[in-house]
């Protein structure tokens, strides 16, 4: 998510601070996450099969289990065990909703690049169809932190950057423990976890708000589950092997 900021900066100087920061949203001063090498896949095929126990939401042959814009068929195109952005199509989200979850997204940045900044392989991973995960060609591409590839995108910079090439399959492992409402009030912020290619990058850290561009996140009341979105940012990302396993007994 995210326009691209000017080529003199890799952030924003006009946002808001973000509570209890520093730093503004967006804040290209922030220091930039350390870049550690993230090793290989076992195979070019991925990770396989999903566990026993998951909902599987993409299996590499269609889109029937996702929906695009006010209920339509999902136009993204399928071909080769992976599903494509189509650009400017509008993004995509499952008919099932999900609340508190471990998730499975396997992503691919084109191997040929363009751009720079926030205007490179960019997509998201919309938890709840509000809370996003960044996706983004951040391999040797510079970006303000808190929009880099794995960010709590608008919040909180991953703790690394771990990044393969362009052109490579990537791994996301997510746990997932939504936001608890009372009469409109926030009771309880959500809260996440979030690997890169086996590397942490997140862990157990409370999200603040509903994703926002250059302004302060919020919570808004909602259901208790949604669906989870894929965002179209205009290029050519990939995604794969997409399941989630739902999580119960946090409330207990």
């Amino acid at each position: 998510m995210g326009t691209e900021p000017s080529k003199a900066s890799v952030g924003y100087e006009d946002t808001p601070f973000l509570p209890n920061s520093s730093y503004r949203v967006h804040d290209g001063t922030r220091p930039q996450p350390r870049i550690v090498d993230p090793g290989m896949p076992t195979s070019a095929a991925g990770s396989g099969r999903a566990p026993t126990d998951a909902v599987v939401l993409f299996d590499g042959t269609d889109l029937s289990d996702w929906i695009g814009n006010e209920g339509a068929p999902a136009p993204w195109r399928v071909e080769n065990g992976y599903m494509e952005v189509l650009p400017r199509s509008g993004n995509i989200r499952t008919r099932e909703d999900f609340g508190d979850c471990q998730l499975h997204v396997e992503f691919c940045c084109p191997a040929e690049v363009r751009g720079d900044s926030q205007g490179r392989g960019n997509s998201g991973v919309f938890l709840m169809a509000r809370y996003e995960i960044q996706v983004l060609d951040c391999y040797e591409n510079p970006t303000y932190p808190d929009g880099t590839t794995g960010a709590i995108y608008g919040q909180c910079p991953p703790l690394v950057n771990a990044c393969r090439p362009p052109g490579h399959w990537q791994t996301y492992d997510i746990i997932w423990i939504g936001p608890r409402f009372t009469n409109g009030a926030v009771t309880r912020p959500a809260r996440v976890t979030v690997l890169l290619n086996g590397v942490l990058l997140h862990h157990d850290r409370e999200i603040i708000g509903g994703t926002t561009h250059k302004n302060l996140p919020v919570y808004e009341e909602h259901p208790p589950a949604g669906p989870l979105m894929l965002q179209d940012h205009g290029d050519l990302v990939r995604f794969r092997n997409i399941w989630y396993r739902p999580l119960r007994g946090y409330d207990e």
